[in-house]
């Protein structure tokens, strides 16, 4: 009987803790950290966690190396998927309400496709727009920040 009150127990407790998706993006990018500390702000940016593959002592796990991590925005999701590129915006937008609608139309047949070919477009000239980004006054992401 005592066993069986433990184990609710446990039960209970890892469902009040649900896992987060984890976002890998390139903290070194002023266009790129704009774009994550405008999703950190949003109301549920408590349910993603941002890690700066930029750093040095960045864990992304032993599918993901920090080149990789650094080219396209990754994100891990709770149950261990690695997704990439437009599949990972639209994870992000799934998490934060006032960009769900952003995440049902990713979700339309067709739309996962285009957005993909719209970011490969976008990921050549990102050094270029980033420039312009930190001209505008958009900064790299502070060396220690880490919210995992």
């Amino acid at each position: 009987m005592r066993r069986a009150e433990t184990d609710m127990i446990v039960i209970c407790a890892v469902e009040e803790t649900p896992a987060r998706a984890i976002v890998y993006f390139d903290g070194g990018c002023p266009l790129c950290t704009a774009e994550i500390n405008h999703y950190r702000s949003q109301d549920g940016a408590d349910h993603l966690c941002f890690v700066d593959a930029a750093q040095a002592d960045a864990e992304l796990g032993t599918d993901l190396n920090a080149h990789a991590a650094k080219r396209r925005l990754h994100v891990r999701l709770p149950d261990g998927t690695l997704v990439s590129g437009a599949r990972a915006f639209a994870a992000i937008w799934q998490a934060l309400p006032g960009w769900r609608w952003a995440a049902r139309i990713a979700q339309m047949p067709g739309a996962a496709a285009i957005l993909e070919l719209g970011y490969r477009l976008f990921l050549p000239v990102r050094p270029l727009l980033s420039k312009g980004a930190a001209r505008l006054g958009a900064k790299p992401m502070p060396r220690h920040r880490s919210d995992c």
